[in-house]
């Protein structure tokens, strides 16, 4: 049998994973890699313009479409560059394989030029990392890498790539199975447990459904909605939750949390049973810890044993798969009587219904309910920040109709190129990128990628020239001392601009022009009549981007809010 390089195995190893599409960025310790992969055609190669960019695109690729994102880079900086992407698909659960390229084996801890040592660096914020030491250990390395991402809670892998072991000449072969001594995922169902929890469910007067991320991994949607009708139990959501149930539904209440709407909180602050799925209770979910669900008992349903009782003491833990475990419950439950309770938390809809209030400008609101009324079928990927807390608030999702955002990690500049990764993996369905002027500038040059692409992304732009939630709770918290969110300010107007009544100098860049620049298209819209028509001018164009910047009012703010360690029955509802 003719021996190959480990480049040879590599370019091999995509093609029996099924990888139709890795993001790459070539460099020193990476370009043998690259020249193997010129040879071969099943791999489609797309190249942003900078590895953050990179990782996220991959990201926004594995959410939107179910598979396992690829990356591929060389060492040093273009491996360092890799790390907030991988954070931030760990703390979501995101599936990537990250190859990063190293310097020969020999070179290692020498401070070599371009050498860092990123399995170290990022062994805390991925699931596994790994060196490849030995060319014969290459293609096992691979396939476990692939295996972990996307079984069990998963998450993201890395494996480092010595530049003289890809060089090296071993076996050809691509192993067909594996089996990781130590690593048995989580399977099944304790029946014992479920059947308890579900006991509860039916004995409950105040039962309330917690729908977490778990969910919507394990694309549970559609069976997480007949459970939730079979039961009439309302239900709740985290941000990452939100579309584990058409939020047209009736029994849907709205997201809980820091900005999670008044009666969602409330009724987790007043029901008797909270039942959760696939939610690791953070500390934006659930406020100061000892008043979260004062009154009830808590079942919890998570994959990840780590997670359960870590942050609220649970009464009955159940260690699953949501998906397996919702499966089973449909055959467990029965009708829970819950008029009254429902009649309760309508009440509270109808006391504090979430709407932004009018004041003569343009709203964020009617942004979000004009793609709503646009976009039958869409997916929609957020940046985070006030404009993403809008999104989660007034966007409605259901089966054609699927949210993106950074969750745990809340990253700035996710949102973009995050939607490459999305229209890329989903050519056909219109994909819109809902980001704030700061969150979009901070992987701008992406516009470059999206072009060269022939993408037709929306990219919706909140420009109100502030980092606006930081601003908010300024404003809220820190007596209106707005330090350093002021993204129109220049030295010269440092003192000045505490002056309300002056004249901000313009806002730098113009979108517009910055998308022109690109040779996509540029739209400014500063009315609400005209949401409308940009929104179609854009569907136009089936080759390029289109930047809408909306010109939104600064002081607007995400209302409810709860400030943080607080209760969430504390919620401040003005300012």
């Amino acid at each position: 049998m003719k021996e190959i390089s480990g480049n040879k195995l590599f370019a091999k190893a995509l093609k029996e994973e099924g990888v139709e599409v890795m993001f790459g960025y070539p460099g020193g310790y990476a370009i043998d890699i690259f020249d193997e992969l010129y040879r071969q055609d099943h791999t489609e190669i797309i190249v942003p313009r900078h590895e953050q960019g990179l990782i996220h695109a991959a990201d926004g690729y594995a959410r939107s479409t179910g598979r396992t994102g690829v990356c591929l880079v060389t060492s040093g900086p273009g491996a360092t560059n890799l790390v907030t992407g991988i954070a931030t698909a760990n703390y979501d659960s995101v599936p990537l394989v990250c190859f990063t390229g190293q310097v020969p084996l020999h070179l290692m801890g020498n401070d070599a030029f371009q050498e860092v040592d990123i399995v170290g660096i990022t062994r805390n914020i991925c699931k596994y990392a790994v060196t490849v030491r030995k060319r014969e250990d290459l293609g096992k390395i691979i396939k476990e890498a692939f295996y972990i991402a996307r079984t069990g809670k998963p998450g993201p892998v890395v494996v480092d790539l010595p530049k003289d072991v890809m060089e090296t000449p071993g076996d050809p072969e691509y192993p067909a199975e594996i089996s990781i001594r130590g690593y048995k995922p989580s399977s099944g169902v304790h029946i014992g447990q479920l059947k308890k929890a579900v006991k509860m469910l039916s004995d409950a007067k105040k039962p309330l459904f917690l729908a977490g991320g778990g969910v919507n991994i394990s694309h549970a949607n559609e069976a997480f909605t007949k459970l939730a009708g079979l039961t009439n139990v309302p239900v709740v959501t985290t941000i990452m939750g939100r579309g584990a149930i058409p939020t047209d539904n009736d029994l849907f209440v709205g997201d809980l949390g820091m900005h999670g709407c008044y009666a969602a909180n409330k009724a987790v602050s007043e029901c008797d049973l909270l039942f959760s799925i696939g939610t690791r209770f953070n500390d934006r979910i659930t406020g100061k810890l000892y008043e979260f669900a004062p009154k009830a008992q808590i079942v919890h349903i998570d994959i990840d044993t780590a997670s359960i009782s870590r942050n609220i003491h649970v009464h009955v833990p159940i260690v699953a798969d949501a998906g397996e475990a919702i499966t089973k419950m449909l055959e467990l439950v029965t009708p829970c009587e819950t008029d009254k309770w429902r009649g309760t938390i309508d009440g509270w809809q109808k006391e504090h219904p979430l709407s932004m209030p009018e004041h003569g400008h343009m709203t964020p609101q009617a942004i979000i309910e004009a793609i709503n009324r646009d976009f039958d079928d869409a997916i929609i990927v957020t940046d985070v920040g006030q404009h993403q807390m809008w999104t989660t608030q007034y966007l409605r999702l259901d089966s054609k109709r699927k949210l993106i955002t950074s969750g745990g990690l809340g990253t700035m500049g996710y949102g973009f190129p995050a939607a490459i990764g999305a229209q890329i993996g989903n050519p056909g369905t219109p994909v819109i990128c809902v980001s704030g002027d700061g969150g979009m500038q901070m992987n701008i040059q992406e516009m470059a990628t999206a072009v060269a692409q022939e993408l037709p992304l929306i990219l919706c732009v909140f420009n109100n020239s502030s980092l606006g939630m930081v601003r908010q709770w300024q404003k809220l918290f820190y007596g209106k001392r707005y330090s350093c969110t002021c993204l129109g300010a220049r030295k010269s107007c440092a003192e000045k601009c505490r002056d309300m009544k002056v004249k901000c100098p313009t806002y730098i860049p113009d979108f517009v022009k910055l998308a022109e620049s690109y040779e996509a298209k540029g739209i400014r819209v500063t009315k609400e009549d005209e949401i409308d028509g940009a929104f179609a001018e854009a569907r136009k164009n089936m080759k390029c981007p289109t930047v809408i910047e909306f010109i939104i009012d600064k002081e607007d703010s995400v209302l409810p809010m709860v400030r943080g360690g607080e209760a969430l029955s504390n919620m401040i509802l003005d300012c």
